[in-house]
């Protein structure tokens, strides 16, 4: 197991985010595509799923650019608070430091 601490557990926390944020857009995109030609959708769990393994950037960038998911209340309050709890995480993870 890789130790999350120093430049090495920043690097790999990094690589996670821009890897799960690219996945995310994808996601995203993809999911997009399949409503406007109505064809089967990916399901917001897994939309969630990737932003909460780190992909949330991704799904932000997604949400802003392809306007995909910004106005369903129910799926931002749960973006949010994955968002949120990010924040959280880096919060700790920095104060231990």
């Amino acid at each position: 197991m890789l130790p999350l601490t120093g430049q090495t557990g920043l690097l790999v926390l990094g690589l996670l985010y821009l890897v799960m944020s690219l996945l995310c857009f994808l996601a995203f995109w993809w999911d997009k595509r399949a409503a406007l030609q109505g064809r089967a959708r990916i399901p917001e769990r897994r939309l969630h799923l990737y932003e909460l393994l780190g992909g949330w950037p991704g799904g932000l960038l997604a949400q802003r650019l392809i306007r995909h998911k910004n106005r369903k209340a129910a799926y931002q309050r749960r973006f949010w608070a994955i968002v949120l709890l990010h924040v959280a995480g880096w919060g700790f993870y920095l104060a231990r430091g």
